[in-house]
């Protein structure tokens, strides 16, 4: 009993939790303390990340063989993702299958050095000849520059906003769940109320930001500048655990959630 209780301790739940429950909250720990999130030249920290997932891992697999027993005989353990072998984040599909090769009909030119070259350009594609095809094709570009835009309460959710210039922009109550922000200058923003669960915000510029009541669970803001950012009450922790990645972030002069000011 004592090691089903720590099963459940190390998923930060309470016991009896539903299956539900138990998924959820491996996939929020597992997510952040995935090594991939971790710089690569802090080794120490990656092991730790490593040996951390692989406990999560044990934990969750533990309490859904015991749950699926009980209460879903014939559920398939496949449906689930694990992270218990260490890999970096990807999407796996299935190769597309082989192209059957075609055969045209070409005209035979007199000149027999000519027709070959058609004939071996035909068969055997130039990669350099099919980059230059698009590389006249140019995506539009976006204009970084958003600052002092009104984006309160706008749904940015999964949005990439990497690279833009938001400084002075009001994003008071924004849902910005799991966005990608990186190295985004939020200078002086107003931030307050925003949801940022599990958003990207790594080398972000923060200085000054208006972060009160934030809700920061999950999100990463490794090596962010928050020097004079206001965390007044911003929702970092579950319990006694800090779900907030800040390895190299620069907190001086901010005011930390409890109101005190970082040293």
């Amino acid at each position: 009993m004592r090691e089903l209780e720590r099963y459940y301790r190390v998923l930060d739940l309470e016991p009896g939790a539903s299956l539900e429950e138990v998924n959820q909250a491996y996939k929020d720990l597992a997510f952040i303390w995935h090594p991939d999130r971790i710089p690569l030249e802090n080794q120490r920290l990656r092991e730790k990340a490593q040996k951390k997932l692989q406990e999560i891992n044990e934990a969750r697999e533990k309490l859904r063989s015991l749950k699926t027993k009980h209460q879903i005989p014939h559920h398939s353990h496949h449906s689930h993702h694990s992270y218990n072998s260490y890999q970096p984040y990807q999407h796996h599909s299935p190769p597309p299958p082989p192209k059957k090769p075609q055969t045209k009909t070409t005209y035979q030119s007199p000149n027999p050095q000519s027709a070959n070259s058609r004939s071996a350009n035909h068969q055997s594609p130039n990669p350099r000849s099919t980059n230059s095809q698009s590389a006249n094709y140019e995506p539009p570009k976006p204009n970084p520059d958003l600052s002092g835009k009104d984006f309160s309460h706008a749904n940015l959710s999964n949005k990439d906003l990497s690279g833009r210039n938001l400084s002075y922009a009001n994003l008071s109550g924004a849902n910005l769940t799991d966005a990608f922000m990186h190295k985004v200058v939020l200078r002086g923003a107003d931030l307050s109320e925003a949801n940022l669960f599990r958003a990207n915000l790594l080398l972000a510029d923060l200085r000054e930001a208006n972060l009160r009541n934030t809700n920061l669970i999950g999100a990463d803001l490794s090596g962010a500048d928050l020097r004079g950012a206001d965390l007044t009450g911003a929702r970092v922790r579950s319990g006694d655990r800090l779900l907030v990645k800040l390895i190299g972030a620069n907190l001086s002069g901010a005011i930390m959630p409890d109101g005190n000011v970082h040293g």
